[in-house]
């Protein structure tokens, strides 16, 4: 797999991960639980699929070569972006009208 690829892969796996927690009502897709999710328990589950996506493009690009090293500006950029991305799934959840 070449580093293009690997780059658009991280992307959609961001954009799916970040939605993950206002499509479903399971929390991290398995347990259910008697109420329904709220507001906390969706972000918490945000953070929780923001380290699984960036322990898989770490993997990437462990795989692609040498892993560059990161300063605070690097997550505070992605952190922000994987936040962008979860928009769509929280305008479903909250700002959509459900019957």
């Amino acid at each position: 797999m070449n580093q293009a690829v690997s780059v658009w892969l991280v992307v959609a796996l961001a954009l799916l991960a970040a939605n993950l927690p206002f499509i479903s009502n399971r929390v991290l897709l398995v347990y259910r639980l008697q109420n329904p999710k709220n507001l906390a328990v969706r972000l918490a589950e945000m953070v929780f699929w923001y380290f699984v996506v960036g322990g898989i493009a770490l993997l990437l690009e462990q795989r692609a070569g040498q892993i560059a090293p990161q300063g605070w500006e690097f997550y505070a950029i992605t952190a922000t972006l994987f936040i962008t991305f979860a928009f769509p799934g929280f305008v479903f959840r909250y700002l959509f009208k459900h019957r």
